[in-house]
């Protein structure tokens, strides 16, 4: 699968590449650092355009230095794939990290919907959190519609709490369109890294041989998801 194309078989969703940042090995866990991935989603409805998280933001040289970014331009990004930021309807945050929350002052100038768990918020607006000037920036306020759980943003348009990377964090579920036949496709975010941890989670909750720290995977299971999409690997998990 190309990236920067409409994947097919199921909602019209489009994986946006926003750039890649280097994880140091003291995060890792394995005692490697690693590069990974930063992705964003486009989600076409008849309501409209859907955004899922916004890219890396800047103005910060501790964090550069850190995680040595290298950024792709949410509206070039758009461009490719012909979009641009007043063609949106609505923003998804997955969480508030910096690497997902880039573009939101840029968004905040089309005065767009931004959703996100009000836990997420109060979390990043009590500090030491993410780079603050992209939470709250000078110019234009986000628009942050604040939620306390599961909702319906739009018709066969949820989302679903997936804490466990953070308390706040969430992800989408997207029906097909009727009469099409496909099954839902869940934007995962960072619920998990990777496709494969993701994996592994769902098949111990299934077999209840070990004990599962993300509960939520059974609330997603009741979807029945075609495939899931995460924020930092190109990694499609079907079942």
């Amino acid at each position: 699968m190309s990236k920067d194309t409409w994947m097919s078989g199921g909602p019209p969703v489009r994986r946006l590449d926003l750039g890649h940042f280097v994880r140091p090995a003291s995060e890792t866990g394995t005692g490697h650092a690693r590069v990974e991935e930063v992705l964003g989603y486009l989600v076409r409805r008849p309501e409209g355009l859907l955004l899922f998280d916004t890219g890396m933001g800047a103005g910060d040289a501790e964090v550069d230095a850190h995680y040595r970014p290298r950024r792709r331009d949410l509206t070039e990004a758009l461009a490719a794939a012909g979009v641009a930021p007043s063609d949106l309807s609505v923003v998804v945050n997955c969480h508030l990290h910096f690497d997902h929350i880039g573009g939101n002052p840029l968004l905040a100038e089309h005065r767009l919907p931004v959703f996100v768990q009000a836990k997420e918020l109060a979390t990043a607006r009590a500090g030491d959190y993410t780079l603050d000037a992209l939470v709250d920036p000078p110019g234009p306020p986000v628009r942050y519609e604040e939620l306390d759980g599961e909702a319906e943003i739009w018709p066969g348009v949820r989302l679903v709490p997936t804490p466990g990377h953070t308390d706040g964090h969430q992800s989408l579920v997207v029906e097909s369109p009727p009469g099409t036949g496909g099954g839902p496709t869940v934007l995962a975010g960072q619920a998990h890294d990777f496709a494969s941890e993701f994996s592994h989670t769902v098949l111990a909750a299934r077999t209840g041989l070990v004990p599962v720290d993300r509960p939520w995977v059974a609330r997603l299971a009741e979807f029945a998801p075609q495939r899931v999409l995460f924020a930092h690997d190109r990694a499609v998990w079907t079942p």
